[in-house]
Formats: C-alpha cells, structure tokens, sequence
C-alpha cells in the first residue's frame, strides 16, 4: 500500500473487509498525483487497454476499445436494493438487499484475484465546500483510476478533508479474475453477470462485471444521481441530471440556468454553446449533474459536483460544439472512437469529410462507404472541465452560483413548443414530470422509441418518482426557500410537414436563452396559453437569421387536438404513481385537460 495514512477507522474497516473478500494481489491507495495517472496510463498500454496517441496531434491522450458486450449503461442490470419495495418505486428494479447482498458477496468473492485493487477516495464537488460530499471507491480497474482522476477530485487531499467523518463507499470489479500465469485481456469485464446496485439507506454502491462509463464509475450516475437524490430528499436539497451555465448580456449581467435533458439529447452542446448573438456569452459550469440547495438568503445555488466531461463523442464536431472540440485538444481519454492512420481519433460527424481508411472501434479496418459505424454511437470522451475555453470562472466556487431559471427539455417532433415559460413552481414541476423524449445509444435498448422521463431523472432518481416529484413541491415552502428559479420549457428538435428541423439549433439556441434572460430580468413580452408562457410576437430575436417564412409560427404552434391527445397519454402513464402522485400534480392534469 502507498504512503498515506488512513486515519478513519470505518475506511480501514471497509478496506480491510473487501480486501478480505476480492483477494487481490496488490493493494494500493491512490493519491491523486499526475506521476500516478501516468504510471497507470503506461499500465494500460502495456496491458493493450490504451493506444497512445499521436503527440503532435492529441497530446497527452489515449484511445481504448472495450468489449463489444460493454458499451452503455446496463439499466436492465441497475437495481434499487431499498429496505422496502415501495420505496424503490415503479421505475426502479428492486430487489431484496439480503439476497441480493448474498448474490454479490458470491460473485465478489475471490473477484480481484491476480489484479490489483484500487482505493480511489475521491471529493464530488469543489473541496471542502458545504455542497460537497465525499466517496471512495474501490476498484481492480486501472482505466477505472485513470477515468477518475479526471471525473473526479482524487487523493490525499480529500482524505484531509475527511477525516474521521462519513463517505459513501462504491466497491467496484471488472468481475474477471486471473488464474497465475494467465494473460490479461485488453477490456476485462465479465460478459455473463453485470450488476450495478445502490443500497439507499446504506448509501452505498456495488457494480460487478462491468467496466464502461457510469457503470464503473461509480461517482457519477450511481453515486451523484441515484444515491445524492435520496440523500437530498433526506436533508432538503437537489440532486439532478442538469448543466449549469451562465448567460452574459452585452452590458455584463450575469445570470445562472440549469437545464435537464434525457442523455444523448444536447446536455453538452448547450452547455459549451457559442453565441452568434453579438455581445451574449455563454459560459459553463458543468454539463450533466447540478447538485443545488437554498442558502440562508433563500437563493437556489449550484455546483457541478464532477471535475471533468464525460461526453458523447459522435456528432460532436467545430460545427455542433466548437468549444467541446477546443476542450480535447489534449489530455483526453477516447473510448470506442476510430482510430485514424495518422494516430488520431476520429467518429461520424467529426469532419465533413469522412477519411477513406480508419481502425474501427472494434480494432478492425474501415474503409468509407461501410455500412457499419467506425466509432460506437456510444463512443466517449473524459476530459478535464477546467480545459474548456468557455469555462465560467465560478465553476468551482465552493459556495455555488444562483440559479435564476431551470430549464427542461426532450428530444420531440412534434406537440411542443420551441420554448414555453411555466406559470408558477408548481405548473413548473409538472413541465419537468411531463418531460419525454425519443431514446438515443446513451442508453442500452431500442433507439429513436419515445418515452416518458420525468425530469431527465428516469434511470437516476434512487427512490419512488412520486415521493422525487413531492419533493420538488414541498421545496417551494422550505423555509429559506424566497427566491424560486422561473422554470421553462424548450424543444430544439421540432419538425415541419417535410420531415426537415424547423429550427437550427446549436449556436442558434442562444436567442432562446436571451428571451429567457430578458424574461427574468423583465424585459421580454410573453402571451398565457393553456400550457404556459410562450414568447410574444418579436420577442425571439432573429436577426440575421434564415428561417423558412411560417417556421417560427410552427415552432410556437399549440395544436389543441395534439395536446388533448398529450394530456390523455400523459395522464395513462402517470398512473404507474398514482398512489404517490400529489394531488398539485393532479389539478395540473385537470388544467390541461379543461383548457
């Protein structure tokens, strides 16, 4: 074990008692150094997990191809293991944390045997602020590490910081062991079991068999979403699936928005926007998870509890996310992208030229024109947030930044609007239930399938939706609750009767944050509809814009037939909570309905 001390007696346990179960080799404690992540990157090359690629191209960086069975969240292997199987909800599978306990304890058994086992303790959010909280994971993956370092703030600094205090532990194994003698592969996993299990009254996480993404980084969806939003629940504050960004107006006011959207559906497009509106900036804090609570003033506050992007590669290219493309200029890790014959990555939409000769990300030759893809659609990139050239210099404030409008939106063609501004909180937290969208490969399953995904927060939220949907209301009377974000609606995906966008989007999506910062700063128009808010003729800026004559009229456009038809389908799936749904929920329907 390297040289740092463990001064909490309920880590040395915790350790002691997996090292006792997994068996590894070696036992090591991460430090969070820049000599380490290269030591293991260096690992992972000689090991055939990491091809380094061209330095003069991509700096410091690495591409990795995992296993074909390994390419996404496994949410059909996600289990919500809570004392009560009501409590986990319709959404969640549940299993009984006893047996499930002896499922694991089984498969863990020996798991680490001729690998290395990893202590990662590691701070989600800014160190030592009042919004953060701490976790350590164990791991017998070195890509794992090397993907943390990055994700996260690793090492002896927050072992500092926690000391005797509580931490959240994540065991994780590629539940692959090696007899001796026995060669390593380049992505062990294990293609048989693959569990990825929260325990929410323990607030803990164990994940088996699985090396890819949030399934073995366990700070992310699984300790920031799944496991944070019942420790919110708990203790009055938001977890959520949600960027934060700033909007700068030409005379320098600043305000804060987040914004929740389904996975794959433009979380870090919007959050790294360039602006073609003269004067209006766009700055990021973070591009997926928003952990928020009111401070003693009442004001809503934010910080991105991760340290890094862990982003979607293809259709990312200079013409859909520029800064996106500034940000892994270096330092990057790649997975399941094409590798080029210059030694550089490349995925479908990168260029508008496709190359004629690639690697693929199953490590095979592609020539242009194939029908297969060279880069997964799930491809991945982990880069370093404060590598963003657009990243707001508030992003680590310990203390947070003020929201001022939170926005959410879905992947739709039809029925929703542009933009819609709700009525109040309440009429706000039924825009977030009411949020759906067409699945894309962020997740494993059926793609372009439109489902239902209240507040983005499906496959995230460790507890009953109903209860999740309670909280948000109940949030409006907490006490130091006095200055409530506005809360919005947008839909960038509509289609006219041609099957073409009606709207641009990208850099475009500015105007529409404009008419939001005007709105809360009271100097945009706006007309009451039966569902909301909608921006008054003239109040969308779009100088300078190209739209077909009629297309602003179809993208603001409320079909009443069309929103019957919403209502009606709406109402059938809110059933699965319909012994938790608040009654505010309720008269929301009625709304509607009645309108």
């Amino acid at each position: 074990m390297s040289e740092i001390k463990l001064n909490n007696p309920a880590l040395q346990q915790w350790i002691q008692e997996v090292t006792a179960l997994c068996q590894p080799d070696n036992v090591y404690l991460c430090d969070g150094s820049e000599q380490e992540y290269q030591l293991l990157c260096q690992k992972l090359i000689d090991q055939g997990t990491f091809i380094k690629l061209n330095p003069q191209l991509r700096p410091n960086s690495y591409l990795a191809r995992s296993s074909p069975d390994d390419v996404a969240r496994v949410e059909d292997r996600t289990y919500i293991c809570s004392l009560n199987q009501q409590d986990a909800g319709p959404t969640n599978q549940w299993y009984e944390p006893k047996k499930m306990k002896e499922i694991l304890l089984k498969l863990f058994k020996g798991c680490m045997r001729g690998r290395t086992l990893y202590i990662i303790p590691f701070s989600m959010g800014p160190l030592g602020s009042d919004l953060s909280h701490i976790g350590v994971q164990i791991t017998d993956s070195a890509y794992v590490v090397c993907n943390m370092h990055i994700m996260t703030r690793v090492g002896s600094k927050v072992l500092d910081i926690l000391g005797n205090g509580d931490f959240v532990p994540c065991l994780h194994s590629v539940g692959m062991p090696l007899a001796p003698g026995q060669k390593d592969l380049p992505w062990p996993c294990n293609s048989k079991e693959k569990y990825i299990v929260q325990f929410p009254e323990e607030r803990s996480i164990w994940s088996f068999g699985s090396g890819y993404g949030g399934n073995a980084l366990l700070g992310k969806k699984c300790f920031a979403l799944r496991i944070a939003s019942v420790m919110a629940r708990d203790q009055g504050w938001f977890a959520e699936h949600m960027l934060i960004l700033s909007v700068t107006n030409p005379n320098g006011k600043k305000i804060y928005l987040t914004a929740a959207f389904p996975s794959g559906c433009g979380k870090t497009n919007l959050a790294m926007l360039t602006s073609t509106l003269p004067g209006w900036k766009i700055e990021t804090i973070g591009d997926d998870i928003a952990w928020m609570k009111f401070d003693e003033d009442g004001v809503l506050k934010a910080i991105n509890p991760e340290a890094g992007f862990f982003g979607i590669a293809p259709g990312t290219s200079m013409a859909t996310n520029p800064n996106a493309m500034r940000t892994i200029e270096k330092n990057t890790i790649f997975t399941n992208t094409a590798l080029t014959d210059d030694g550089d990555i490349w995925w479908e939409g990168m260029t508008p030229d496709t190359p004629k000769h690639l690697i693929d990300w199953l490590g095979k030759d592609w020539y242009a024109g194939s029908k297969e893809k060279a880069a997964h659609p799930n491809a991945r990139f982990t880069v370093p947030a404060k590598q963003c050239p657009v990243i707001d210099k508030a992003w680590e404030d310990p203390d947070g930044v003020p929201v001022s409008a939170i926005i959410f939106g879905g992947r739709r063609t039809s029925v929703v609007p542009l933009v819609c501004e709700s009525f109040d909180w309440q009429h706000g937290t039924f825009m977030g239930i009411s949020i759906s969208s067409e699945t894309t490969a962020a997740a494993s399953g059926a793609i372009g399938k439109l489902r239902h995904d209240p507040f983005a927060m499906l496959p995230f939220c460790g507890y009953h939706m109903g209860d999740y949907f309670n909280h948000w209301l109940m949030m409006e009377t907490q006490g130091n609750a006095k200055k409530l974000p506005r809360i919005y609606c947008v839909n960038w995906f509509r289609k006219g009767a041609d099957g073409k966008w009606l709207w641009p989007g990208f850099g475009e999506n500015s105007r529409i944050l404009k008419w939001i910062f005007e709105r809360i700063s009271g100097h945009a128009e706006a007309i009451q509809t039966a569902i909301g808010r909608l921006p008054a003729p003239g109040a969308i800026d779009i100088s300078g814009l190209q739209l077909a004559p009629d297309a602003l009229e179809q993208l603001l456009h409320i079909d009443r037939e069309e929103w019957l038809h919403e209502a009606a389908e709406l109402k059938n799936y809110l059933k699965l909570f319909e012994e938790k749904l608040p009654k505010q929920i309720q008269h929301c329907q009625l709304i509607y309905e009645q309108s």
